[in-house]
């Protein structure tokens, strides 16, 4: 009886994996959630080898435990994207071989079964990999690195650095493909599955067709003496010696970008800075409210036109911690809007959820009230989100052009950035960074009701660290007496 239902456990959690389409690589914190929850399965299997005595079990589990650490937060080993993308590659791996051969050598642990039944995960897809892989070259497009930069503190095996590269090959990205084959060839080892001849020719065809044709050359001849009898790299040698050379710029990455790229770089304009250091901050009741005379909110001018307003400390540790542990199991891919609906786009790699009718959410939207002067009650839930691997959200306005727009964005920040994830505005040339406990607030409308497209905004990849933020869009019906409208095609 105890196999029949070890064996419903296990077909179940190859089911479930296969079926269930849940997403990873769009929020690094399901990939921290996933990693503790193996490291807990793991641990459960071996207790289980050890109450069955299962020799050809115990050499193999602790081998695969040695790389989930018990000291290490499961945050921290995600904070890294590469990092977070080589976790993916052997999360999906080991679920998979406990799925194949760890389950046929056990045939008893009638002791641990209730645990094993609750202890259902999912496996990572080969569309996670993917999705993860795209996210590293679009963090290499906007803060221009080599492999080399972005695999500093941790650094990719051949293996692992060829599908990387496939990624960016099938994605025309042929730049970053052919650096990225390179990096792989730099790395093969004896135990490298990837093999010398087929990276030559990947890097070949790369070069080809990124159009540096003399390092083309270079490679299919280095293919060819390695093998003299290959006629596929006799064909593409001949070919290419036929067609005229451009310069060999595929080692140097293009400097040029667009502003919002610059921004998420840090490059920001001398002459915002300066106007930026002559904006105030204050102690602010918003406006004489009864709740805040006794606490006024500390408020911070980030721009004057249009008036990006900053608000410190306005949520809580604890407050946030609360919304994230209640949001997880909730967590589900972002959507762009198009024609009304909400759809996935690879210019917006999250996972959130809407939270409704939670205590502390309650409380979170009448504190935005309090400070901002504006009428909650027919405001969008607060929409809470991480981001995943390269996570942002390319340039945008939150107004939707419709009946009961949303007439104000507040954006709270629920953790700290180490490197990138800025709130950046590239019509006016603003970048604010994210700042665990504050919050930024903006009208997305003109008073006269038009979009004001100077409220263009993106969010920039993460570079390094896991970004949490939570949206409330205030809508326009209910603020007829807090903030009138204007006839006036100026205001």
């Amino acid at each position: 009886m105890a196999v029949k239902k070890l064996t419903v456990f296990m077909m179940c959690f190859w089911i479930v994996c296969a079926d269930a389409g849940h997403e990873f690589f769009s929020s690094t914190d399901q990939i921290a959630q996933l990693y503790g929850e193996t490291k807990d399965l793991l641990k459960l299997f071996s207790q289980c080898v050890d109450a069955e005595n299962v020799e050809t079990m115990k050499s193999v589990l602790p081998n695969l435990l040695l790389s989930y650490s018990d000291s290490e937060n499961p945050e921290e080993a995600v904070r890294d994207p590469v990092a977070a993308y080589r976790l993916l590659r052997q999360m999906r791996n080991d679920l998979i071989y406990i799925e194949k051969r760890i389950q046929p050598n056990l045939t008893q642990c009638e002791e641990y079964q209730n645990e094993l039944d609750s202890k259902i995960l999912e496996i990572p897809q080969l569309e996670d990999l993917y999705g993860a892989a795209s996210g590293l070259i679009r963090l290499q497009e906007i803060y221009k690195l080599h492999p080399e930069d972005i695999t500093k503190e941790m650094s990719l095996n051949a293996d692992e650095a060829l599908d990387v590269g496939l990624v960016a090959y099938d994605e025309d990205k042929f730049q970053h493909a052919f650096l990225w084959f390179l990096y792989s060839l730099d790395r093969l080892t004896e135990n490298s599955t990837t093999t010398v001849e087929e990276l030559l020719r990947f890097l070949s065809h790369s070069a080809h067709h990124f159009g540096s044709l003399s390092v083309a050359i270079y490679f299919s001849q280095q293919l060819l003496n390695l093998d003299p009898s290959n006629d596929e790299a006799r064909v593409q040698l001949n070919r290419l010696l036929h067609l005229q050379s451009n310069p060999d710029i595929i080692f140097t990455l293009n400097t040029e970008s667009s502003n919002y790229e610059a921004l998420c770089r840090g490059e920001v304009d001398e002459r915002i800075s300066k106007r930026q250091r002559a904006l105030s901050c204050r102690y602010s009741t918003g406006g004489g409210n009864p709740r805040l005379m006794y606490a006024p909110v500390k408020e911070e001018v980030e721009w004057d036109e249009p008036r990006i307003i900053r608000y410190h400390d306005i949520i809580s540790d604890r407050e946030i911690e609360i919304l994230k542990n209640i949001s997880r199991p909730q967590l589900s891919r972002s959507g762009v809007y198009e024609d009304g609906e909400a759809r996935v786009s690879v210019y917006r790699v999250s996972q959130s959820v809407f939270l409704r009718n939670n205590p502390v959410e309650a409380g979170v939207s009448q504190r935005i009230a309090d400070v901002t002067g504006l009428s909650m009650e027919t405001a969008e839930p607060l929409l809470v989100q991480n981001y995943g691997i390269g996570g942002r959200y390319e340039p945008h306005v939150d107004a939707l052009e419709q009946e009961n727009d949303r007439i104000a964005t507040f954006l709270i920040y629920m953790s700290d950035v180490e490197i990138g994830g800025a709130t950046v505005f590239p019509e006016v040339g603003v970048a604010v960074h994210p700042k665990k406990g504050s919050a930024v607030f903006w009208y997305n409308l003109h008073r006269n009701g038009e979009v004001n497209w100077n409220t263009r905004h993106a969010g920039c990849p993460v570079l390094m660290g896991n970004k949490w933020v939570a949206n409330k869009w205030i809508s326009e019906f209910g603020q007829e007496f807090r903030s009138p409208c204007s006839l006036s095609e100026w205001e």
